[in-house]
């Protein structure tokens, strides 16, 4: 089969149904995709683009936590493609439609599905999460697991062997055959001729659909199952089935300026968010956002361009190594290292350093805000002082280990008036 028809033999299927809880209040009122990255992205931005610059257009997305924004972002965004031609995102949440469960896993949350999975008659289905930021084409890891007559294909990065214990482990033969599976093990194996890395599964993974279903079908009746693919399924396929590793940097969109460093981000903790974004900072960003060969979609509002106003003395609106959005006000006021979304106000004498203001926050005048992470719509009173004084930090907001604070108008709220 050539790889053209097998684009259009292929199911992607992009889980998108988690909390995300590690991500603490971010996913109070959205799921984990749907939360704000990069200046005016989605998480679920960076899997959708992928797909379609990979030229893969059947496209579902398995929503079931607090979906509102999320369904709405790609209802908005989402909906250029032609049905016509057999193309189409569609949302696809969780109906309990094989019982009275909510999707109990990753495995799980596709088995309810397969109504709809043999109705489109595919003959590979492509399993993506949809909270991982990264840029890969797909095309040419399906182009490989058809060449290799996988019956599964998983994608898999290169960590650091004393990093490996955060994730499931592969083990594979010099031909990529996966011959074992661990699941954060603390006595990690390494690659063949590297013992410095170890081969972690990215939660990509391309099957063949006819021998997808048939375990899943399996998987479901097992009782002693959490029916996640990772600790599930891939464990039982080594040894039994024919189980390839795909290397990432085989398929990753790589940025020119680092070449040798695959990009691929799990933001699923409050610090690894804070991370990926402050990177974007950067005069050379890891993750190259500027390029027109591969470019990130997302939904469009109409929005003026960003705003500094003021220069006068101790009253100059600038913002240096900054990401600044449309719709952005820096009004006498000072934002450096950081990043400002959509329709963000920063007002007169503050000063925001190494933050991550979220979309509609409008900050008073003589704050100071360091490495703090403001979520949507949170308005700052005046002369209102963060990431300075550690104690006083944890007692009004969220600060973790690491000293990234995060603050939400719920928290806002409960604060006792400041004196101007």
């Amino acid at each position: 089969m050539d790889l053209n028809t097998a684009r259009t033999k292929t199911l992607s299927l992009i889980l998108a149904g988690g909390r995300g809880s590690r991500l603490k209040h971010l996913t109070d009122h959205r799921s984990k995709p749907a939360v704000p990255i990069a200046g005016k992205y989605k998480i679920i931005d960076f899997p959708l683009s992928n797909c379609i610059n990979s030229g893969l257009r059947q496209i579902a997305v398995l929503t079931q936590y607090r979906s509102h924004t999320l369904n709405q972002h790609v209802q908005r965004g989402w909906n250029f493609l032609r049905s016509d031609f057999n193309e189409f995102i569609e949302l696809w949440p969780a109906q309990q439609q094989t019982g009275e469960d909510w999707y109990r896993g990753t495995a799980d949350a596709v088995y309810q599905n397969l109504k709809m999975i043999d109705e489109l008659d595919s003959e590979f289905i492509l399993i993506l999460a949809g909270d991982h930021v990264y840029k890969q084409d797909y095309s040419i890891m399906l182009a490989e697991h058809i060449e290799s007559g996988a019956d599964v294909s998983v994608a898999c990065i290169e960590v650091p062997v004393e990093e490996a214990d955060q994730f499931g482990i592969m083990h594979v033969d010099e031909d990529n055959n996966i011959i074992a599976f661990e699941e954060k093990p603390s006595n990690p194996p390494t690659m063949p001729g590297n013992p410095k890395v170890s081969l972690a599964s990215m939660g990509i993974y391309i099957f063949n659909t006819r021998f997808l279903r048939e375990n899943l079908v399996t998987d479901a009746g097992d009782n002693d199952s959490s029916h996640d693919f990772g600790k599930d399924l891939i464990p039982l396929f080594v040894g039994k089935s024919r189980i390839k590793a795909h290397h990432f940097a085989n398929s990753c969109i790589k940025n020119e300026s680092y070449p040798d460093t695959p990009y691929w981000r799990d933001v699923g903790t409050l610090t690894a968010y804070w991370e990926s974004n402050m990177d974007l900072t950067k005069l050379v960003p890891e993750l190259d956002l500027y390029d027109e060969s591969w470019p990130i979609r997302t939904t469009q509002y109409q929005r003026p361009a960003a705003k500094f106003n003021y220069n006068y003395e101790e009253r100059i609106g600038t913002a240096l190594n900054s990401v600044v959005s449309a719709g952005c006000i820096v009004s006498g006021s000072t934002v450096e290292q950081s990043i400002l979304f959509n329709n963000v106000r920063v007002n007169s004498y503050s000063h925001v350093n190494k933050s991550v203001i979220l979309p509609r926050c409008d900050i008073g005048r003589h704050c100071r805000l360091t490495r703090v992470v403001l979520d949507s719509d949170t308005r700052i009173p005046p002369h209102t002082v963060i990431g300075e004084d550690p104690v006083a930090d944890a007692e009004r907001f969220y600060r973790n280990k690491d000293g990234i604070v995060l603050v939400t108008q719920e928290m806002i709220d409960k604060l006792p008036p400041v004196a101007e």
